[in-house]
């Protein structure tokens, strides 16, 4: 986490512009990502090099920096974790296939704040196992967001998220942690997508964050590869991951990383 406060920022209406602003952009550079991954004229030569070549292209164009550049020694613009990498997979040269799944997670930092959302998108001809992750991952989401309401108690989104994964027959990769976000990327407190001891910090409106769950095939152990940031699972289990950054308002929740 970045050096902060050990408090939630309330924004104000300014910085929410600017925030719903960077969001769109963010949502807007997943969907091109997202198009370079279906099956087609692009497979099966397309490199996960390539789709980080043309998010960093798309972000600098629109006047941004990509937030995941350079911090704390990362070395590319995007995440992309595809089958068992369960997350901060760094692309390579390694090329999409068709049957694969892929997350791509990506942040942009502009205009002083940071708008942060992944997907997990299917290439080619996935199987149904596959399928049923990531729409149970999608759902998941989806649905702990249209139950958030302010005064509401943080944790709610932990015990929503586990139980939903429980009950379609999935485990959560307890690392993969929300964070609250705005002129920070990586700011407290982070959010937790499982049961935790009660945390005593009470929804306003004002506040951002993220929330992005991983769902896992089988168990959640993982192995730490060399580059220090991609994380897979140690039984060959595949994982999907859906992020938007989210801001509680006077009635519920608004995405502020829609399509």
């Amino acid at each position: 986490m970045d050096k902060q406060p050990q408090e939630m920022e309330i924004k104000d209406q300014h910085s929410i512009t600017k925030m719903r602003t960077a969001g769109r952009l963010a949502r807007r550079i997943l969907d091109l990502a997202g198009t370079l991954a279906r099956p087609g004229t692009h497979l099966p030569s397309l490199l996960l090099s390539a789709i980080d070549d043309a998010v960093h292209t798309a972000i600098t164009s629109a006047g941004a920096y990509p937030s995941p550049l350079g911090y704390h020694g990362f070395p590319k613009s995007v995440c992309t974790s595809v089958n068992e990498v369960l997350l901060h997979g760094i692309p390579d040269s390694r090329p999409l296939e068709d049957g694969d799944i892929v997350n791509v997670d990506v942040t942009v930092y502009l205009d002083g704040h940071h708008g942060d959302c992944s997907r997990t998108f299917l290439v080619g001809d996935v199987d149904a196992d596959a399928r049923r992750l990531v729409a149970a991952n999608e759902s998941c989401v989806e649905e702990v967001i249209k139950n958030l309401r302010p005064g509401m108690n943080l944790q709610f989104i932990g015990e929503f998220v586990e139980d939903y994964a429980r009950r379609e027959g999935f485990a959560i990769f307890p690392e993969a942690a929300g964070h609250s976000i705005g002129s920070v990327f990586h700011a407290f407190p982070p959010v937790m997508h499982f049961h935790i001891l009660p945390l005593s910090l009470e929804l306003k409106p004002g506040m951002t964050f993220t929330i992005e769950p991983v769902f896992v095939e089988g168990e959640p152990t993982f192995t730490l590869w060399a580059d220090q940031w991609t994380r897979s699972t140690v039984d060959g289990g595949w994982s999907a991951q859906t992020e938007h950054t989210v801001l509680i308002t006077n009635r519920g929740a608004e995405i502020l990383t829609s399509a």
